[in-house]
């Protein structure tokens, strides 16, 4: 008699890094920076990948560290979803900004 194996649930992978863009609509680009010590020489490197990520609210900014979870394809190039916003930025964002000047005047 064969034997069937139940595949345990496995969880969503999941990668925090820092927002680098958020100009398109729904969608910001995560650039995760990953360090290991190199084999030979002993000094450690790191290396930055971007990722697509949803962001159904628009509400991660430009310099937020957020986490992503693992998600089935969105689109191209989206396979992440904004899960949370760990550290805000502190930098104001320019529309802000730029609209507490105009009403100061």
């Amino acid at each position: 008699m064969a034997e069937t194996t139940q595949k345990a649930a496995g969880r969503r992978k999941e990668l925090v890094g820092e927002v680098v863009s958020n100009k398109m609509n729904k969608t910001i680009v995560v650039a995760v920076t990953r360090k290991k010590s190199h084999a030979l020489y002993a000094r450690v490197i790191s290396t930055d990948k971007k990722f697509y990520a949803h962001d159904e609210k628009n509400e991660a900014h430009v310099g937020d560290v957020v986490r992503l979870v693992e998600t089935r394809p969105l689109s191209k190039l989206k396979r992440w979803r904004l899960k949370e916003i760990i550290r805000k930025t502190t930098l104001v964002p320019e529309v802000t900004a730029v609209a507490g000047v105009n009403e100061a005047q």
